[in-house]
């Protein structure tokens, strides 16, 4: 596991020359319009082709099965890939800013497996066969382990590298709860197959409403944790310094991180790699300072969710890549790449 060493407090509290503001200004807009084509896209583009005046026709005026299918499934599932992307980029940026390590992500601090192992159990205990079922089942299960990450990570006194081990005993356990659980009993095994691997195909507007009050304030929380987070990335110290409140920031970004993880993973299944890969690229443009680096990757990751999305409908037709599939293809040889140029960068 790589833990970055603290920057130096310079870095971080010296603002930015007005020019280099105004280029990550209009970079910015740059990518929410980039966001705009993609979602666009996202509604247009299914696995069965249709003309754009057709989709056009459905979105705005029919409410029959050009209707259904664009509005029902495409623009359901095109706000969902949205949100879910915000909320995974988030999450993955507060993450590896609380525990000072560029190669953080939900699934590291066992969150996503907190919510699958909370699905599996709803499956063989409860008999719940149900997205709708699912969803609060699986944030539940992902705030627990917020809560107990927080708790074993030493609260009052948690530290990156506490919380980073923590995350891995937790995940170790869950994963070995999750195969016996799977293993033991076949039908919940078939079922949870199909949710694990992550997809936006069973996106409906009911699922949408229940998770989004959870993803919006998880949202603000954490934008608005951006100065504190710049002041924790200078070590404790200079933090306690400069007035920031540790055990305060700390446990909002975990309440954040959970909140946003929780809800998407609720909602889409455990998507990987999009919270580990666009907080890391953004950082390699904005620089560490965080008051950037959230809202690039609050746009920049549904931008790589729903393309990905868009990916997997085209490639395969009639039938369609599940978006998890295509993420987790795209991310593993970019997450090899990072590592790398990390070892290099050390060497």
């Amino acid at each position: 596991m790589l833990v970055d060493s603290p920057p130096e407090p310079r870095a971080e509290t010296a603002p930015a020359p007005p020019g280099r503001r105004a280029i990550r200004s209009a970079g910015l807009l740059a990518a929410v319009a980039v966001l705009v084509l993609v979602f666009v896209a996202s509604i247009a583009v299914g696995a069965k082709s249709m003309p754009m005046e057709q989709v056009w026709h459905g979105l705005f005026h029919d409410t029959g099965t050009y209707g259904d299918v664009v509005v029902g499934e495409r623009l359901s599932r095109s706000v969902l890939g949205l949100l879910a992307g915000i909320a995974l980029g988030l999450s993955g940026a507060v993450l590896q800013a609380l525990t000072r390590n560029p190669l953080a992500d939900p699934g590291l601090l066992g969150i996503n497996l907190g919510a699958s192992a909370a699905v599996v159990t709803a499956i063989s205990f409860f008999g719940v066969t149900s997205l709708s079922g699912y969803v609060w089942f699986a944030f539940t299960g992902a705030a627990l382990v917020g809560v107990l990450l927080y708790a074993l990570g030493g609260a009052r006194g948690a530290t990156p590298v506490r919380l980073a081990l923590a995350g891995t005993a937790i995940s170790a356990a869950l994963y070995g709860y999750l195969q016996a659980v799977m293993i033991m009993d076949g039908a919940a095994l078939n079922k949870m197959r199909f949710w694990t691997v992550g997809s936006l195909a069973s996106a409906n507007m009911h699922t949408i409403q229940q998770v989004l009050p959870f993803l919006a304030v998880g949202t603000v929380l954490a934008l608005g944790l951006a100065r504190p987070l710049n002041a924790l990335a200078m070590g404790d110290d200079t933090a306690r310094a400069l007035g920031a409140r540790l055990t305060r920031t700390r446990a909002l970004s975990m309440a954040a991180a959970t909140l946003l993880c929780g809800a998407a993973t609720a909602a889409c299944g455990p998507i990987v790699f999009v919270g580990l890969m666009v907080p890391h690229i953004v950082r390699s443009f904005t620089g560490p300072d965080m008051r950037w680096i959230l809202p690039y990757a609050a746009v920049l990751s549904p931008v790589l969710l729903l393309g990905a999305d868009v990916v997997g409908r085209v490639v395969a037709r009639p039938a369609e890549l599940q978006v998890g599939i295509v993420t987790a293809v795209i991310g593993a040889p970019v997450f090899v790449l990072l590592v790398r140029r990390r070892k290099v960068a050390q060497l």
